[in-house]
C-alpha cells in the first residue's frame, strides 16, 4: 500500500485535493442553504399567520391555506437551491420532482381527491368558517371551524368535533343554513274538525304577528295544509333572522296549546271508524 501511495503522481494528489475540498464547501454551502431557508419559512409563515389575523378583510378560512402555502413554497425553493450547489442540474430535479409526483398521485389518488376538492371549496367558497352547514345527510353536518387542503373540521350540535374528507362534501349537495341572513319557519297546528276552523286561523295569525322574532316583511301566514282522519292540519309560516330562528321556533310551539285554548278549539283525537260486512251467503 505504501509502495502504490509512493508512486502516485504529485498531480492527482492535487486533484483529488481540489475536488474534496469543493465537495466539502459545497456541501457545507448546501447545508447551510436549507437551514437557512427552513428558517426564513418559519419566520414567514408565523409574520404571515399574525398578518392576516389582524386584517379583517382576510377571511379566516384562507389563512391557513395561505400560510401553508407561502411556507412550502419557500422551502421547495431551499431545497432546489441546496441541491442546486451540490451540482445537480435543475432540470435532473425538475424531472425527478414530476416523476415522483407523479408516482405518488397514482398511489394516492383518494389522497388527491381530497386536495382537488380542497381547492374547489376554497375557489368556489360554497361555506365558510362559522357556517352552519349539512354535507349530503344528517351524519355529515356541523358549525365549520376550519377547511384545509385534505379535511374540513366541524363541530356539530352535541359539541362532538367531527373532520371530513373534503371529497366528502365536494361529492355530494351543500346546505348552508347560514349563508342567507333569513329563514323560513313552517310549524304544523293539528286542530280537531268539529272546531271553528276560522277561528283557529285567527288565533294563530294573532300569535305569529305578535312574535317579536317574526319579521314584518314578508308578513306571517297561517293556512290549511290538508284534512287527515279527524283532524285539520293548519301551518304557522313565518319568517326570521337566522340569529333568533331556533328561538321563535320554540316560542311558538310553546305557545300554541294555549293558544287554541282560548279560541275554544281542542286538542284532535284521532278516531277511525270500523264496518264489519257479513256474508248473507250461507255455506254449504
Amino acid at each position: 500500500m505504501q509502495d502504490l501511495l509512493a508512486h502516485l503522481h504529485p498531480d492527482r494528489w492535487t486533484f483529488l485535493w481540489n475536488a474534496l475540498s469543493t465537495f466539502s464547501i459545497n456541501a457545507c454551502t448546501a447545508v447551510l442553504v436549507l437551514c437557512i431557508g427552513w428558517w426564513i419559512s418559519t419566520r414567514v409563515g408565523r409574520w404571515l399567520n399574525r398578518v392576516l389575523a389582524n386584517q379583517a378583510r382576510v377571511d379566516t378560512t384562507l389563512r391557513p391555506i395561505v400560510c401553508d402555502a407561502s411556507v412550502w413554497s419557500i422551502r421547495i425553493v431551499a431545497i432546489v437551491g441546496a441541491l442546486s450547489q451540490l451540482g445537480i442540474q435543475t432540470a435532473s430535479i425538475v424531472a425527478v420532482l414530476g416523476a415522483a409526483g407523479l408516482a405518488i398521485g397514482l398511489a394516492l389518488q383518494g389522497t388527491m381527491q381530497n386536495i382537488a376538492a380542497g381547492i374547489m371549496l376554497l375557489l368556489l367558497r360554497p361555506f365558510k368558517v362559522g357556517d352552519y352547514i349539512d354535507g349530503g345527510g344528517a351524519t355529515v353536518a356541523g358549525t365549520v371551524e376550519e377547511i384545509s387542503l385534505f379535511t374540513t373540521r366541524l363541530t356539530k350540535p352535541d359539541g362532538i368535533c367531527e373532520y371530513v374528507p373534503n371529497s366528502a362534501l365536494w361529492s355530494n349537495s351543500i346546505r348552508n343554513y347560514t349563508r342567507n341572513p333569513t329563514r323560513r319557519l313552517d310549524l304544523e297546528v293539528e286542530v280537531s274538525v268539529r272546531d271553528d276552523v276560522n277561528r283557529a286561523l285567527e288565533a294563530l295569525r294573532g300569535l305569529a304577528e305578535s312574535e317579536p322574532a317574526a319579521l314584518k316583511d314578508p308578513a306571517p301566514q297561517v293556512m290549511v295544509l290538508r284534512f287527515d282522519d279527524s283532524t285539520a292540519v293548519l301551518n304557522i309560516r313565518v319568517w326570521s333572522s337566522i340569529d333568533t330562528f331556533w328561538d321563535m321556533r320554540w316560542n311558538l310551539a310553546r305557545k300554541v296549546r294555549k293558544t287554541l285554548a282560548d279560541a275554544q278549539c281542542s286538542w284532535p283525537i284521532r278516531t277511525r271508524e270500523l264496518h264489519i260486512v257479513q256474508s248473507t251467503q250461507e255455506s254449504r
